[in-house]
Formats: C-alpha cells, structure tokens, sequence
C-alpha cells in the first residue's frame, strides 16, 4: 500500500487541516500518516486559537515518520512561523522526500489571518524549491506575484510568473468568483485548464486543503501530475456535491462520500 504524509495544522471541527487531510488520503486509496505543526480551536464560524508545537518536536514526529515508514508523498499545509518552515525543510530535504504538495496556507476561508508576516519569506524561499507542486488560491497567489487577479487570462499569467519566480509547478484554484472554479496547472511553460462547473453548495471549509491531499494521494500512487489534479478535482466535485451540511457557517465537506461497505 502506498504512503501519504500530510504535515499541518489540527482542525478541531474536523473539516479541514490534519484531520481533512487523513480522511482525504483514505478515501483515495493510501495510508495516511501526520505530522502536526499546530492545534487550532476553530469551527465553521471562524478560527478562535492557534498554538503552535515547538520546532523541535515537530522535528522528532517528522524522525519519528520517515525513519520507520518512508512516505511515498508529502502534503504541506497549514505552518504559521519560520522556525516550523525551516525545520520542516531541512527534514525534507535530509529524508530526500519526494512528491512534495505544498497548500501555502495564508488566510482561512473565513477570512482568518493563519501565517506570519516572516513566515511567508520562508515558505517561498525553503519549501517551494523543493516541491512538486504548490496549490494556491487567488488570494494566496496574489500575494505570491504580488498583482491582482481579476479574470482567466490573468490567473495564467500569475501562474507562470509564481513559477518563474519560485521553479514549482503551480496548480492556481480558480474559486474566490474569478470563475466557475476551474483551475489553472502551470509547469515546464505549459498551461492545462481543469474546466469544473461550480457546484452550488455554501459549505466549503477546507476545500484546498482536500484538493491537495488528494493530489498527493495521486501522486503517491505513482499518478502524472496532470492525472493527480484531474482525478483529485473529480474528487472534489463529489465531496461536494453530496452536500453534508453541519455547523452554524461554512461546514465541511463528505469525504468519504464514495466509501460503501458493511462499516
């Protein structure tokens, strides 16, 4: 069986972060291992506490994983300070992990503020250099090309200056009303369109950190790039169109929507 490590933030209300990622990667087929880099107290209303694990123990659960059983992928999500980056880094680095997805996670689909100011420097300058792929949002990539994006054309044109300027391929999320949530895969100069009708459903906490544990599990499995986002968007598209609906705001997704048998 193949092997996914996700390393991310604990979501307490269970849709997103550490606990979206492993249910992601189980429904898709391997083993999911974690790595916690923080514990949040949130729900589908918002974020209401960060605590963040030192580096050193993030360093020894990250030991603790590639030491015993290698995974065949990493998920990178949620990591708000420059001493986790720079640790996680270095251990991947160390590990020669490979199939890297990085979720540059910056602000919660509530709006809520998750990295610091110096951490941004260090994801973009440790991490994106070692990644297969990296999965931003327009608000994310925005802040990574340092434009505004306002429509397709110019979705492709971030994406390929994110690449220029960081040398990972880009998957570039097409939600946030820029269009009917296609999304954008940039590499090696080519751009592909993953066309996706907008499934009308207001519950889609922790959406990207799903797409991106999906397309890990992809490429764990030994998938291309582009069948890893393909497959990972059809994935998507049925968590939400089976439309679980829990929580007082933006509620979480079915993940094991497609999961049938006697338990």
């Amino acid at each position: 069986m193949k092997t996914a490590l996700t390393i991310a933030g604990s979501d307490s209300c269970g849709g997103a972060g550490i606990q979206a990622d492993i249910k992601t990667m189980t429904a898709n087929g391997v083993y999911a291992m974690s790595a916690i880099t923080a514990l949040t107290a949130q729900n589908t209303t918002g974020v209401q506490g960060i605590y963040n694990v030192s580096p050193e123990f993030l360093g020894l659960q990250l030991d603790s994983v590639f030491t015993d059983i290698y995974p065949n992928a990493v998920k990178i999500g949620m990591v708000s300070n420059a001493a986790l980056i720079e640790v996680i880094a270095d251990k991947l680095a160390k590990y020669n992990a490979e199939n890297i997805v990085v979720d540059p996670v910056m602000v919660a689909t509530s709006g809520a503020v998750l990295i610091e100011d110096s951490a941004v420097n260090a994801l973009t300058e440790r991490l994106f250099p070692l990644s297969t792929l990296i999965t931003p949002n327009i608000p994310e990539a925005q802040i990574l090309c340092g434009k505004k994006i306002n429509d397709k054309s110019e979705m492709e044109l971030a994406a390929a200056d994110i690449y220029d300027k960081f040398g990972c391929a880009v998957l570039l999320k097409g939600g946030h009303n820029v269009n009917d949530a296609s999304d954008l895969l940039f590499k090696d100069g080519k751009a592909v369109w993953f066309n996706v009708k907008r499934i009308d459903n207001p519950n889609t906490h922790g959406t990207g950190c799903t797409l991106s544990s999906a397309v890990a599990s992809n490429l764990a499995k030994g998938y291309t790039l582009e069948k890893a986002v393909e497959s990972a968007k059809r994935y998507i598209s049925g968590a939400l169109s089976a439309m679980l609906d829990l929580g007082h705001g933006s509620g979480p997704l079915n993940h094991a929507f497609d999961i049938k048998g006697d338990y």
